[in-house]
């Protein structure tokens, strides 16, 4: 298993879309990655916005990003509403500055761009905050995934084989 010992966090809270949280975090246990859940409080249960729910392992104020090998940010509505938790917006901001792959999908740019980390860089992302991230001074391109320093950028739901697959192989590469 490519990803085993990897220590990854997946952020959570309410209205996240399901596919973006569920697919690329278990594709990344599958590659024998150790996942864990934030979200506002540990052991909160959000619900998704087709129905599925995702509990919190531990809450945003316990994360310390030296303890993960990287971050996965998945889109919905939760991100509009987790980046305004200054936790939140710290330990984005420490995972890229470290190095740190991070995962980005659909509207969870809108927290790269509450952490200040996406000045100057390549991204995508949903068409809907394509001008918060153009005005954030990103790039957005119009594709499936893009690669840009130490964040993969994934633009929508039927992009999620392309993010998945980059997003294994960024982790493979990293070295713990």
């Amino acid at each position: 298993m490519e990803l085993e010992g990897k220590h990854i966090l997946f952020l959570v809270g309410p209205g996240f879309e399901d596919l973006e949280f569920w697919v690329p975090l278990m594709r990344l246990q599958e590659a024998g990655a150790d996942v864990v859940v934030a979200g506002i409080a540990s052991g909160e249960t959000y619900h998704g916005k087709t129905g599925l729910s995702a509990t919190a392992d531990i809450g945003f104020d316990d994360v310390d990003s030296s303890e993960f090998d990287g971050l996965v940010i998945p889109g919905g509505w939760a991100p509009d509403r987790i980046r305004r938790y200054d936790s939140v917006k710290r330990f984005v901001a420490d995972f890229f500055h470290e190095g740190k792959p991070i995962g980005i999908i659909c509207h969870g740019g809108l927290v790269a761009i509450s952490a200040g980390i996406v000045n100057g860089l390549e991204c995508t992302g949903s068409e809907g905050i394509r001008d918060d991230l153009e005005n954030a001074g990103a790039k957005w391109k119009n594709l499936p995934v893009v690669r840009s320093k130490n964040i993969i950028w994934g633009r929508v739901v039927a992009d999620i084989p392309d993010f998945c697959r980059e997003l294994v192989t960024v982790f493979c590469e990293t070295k713990k």
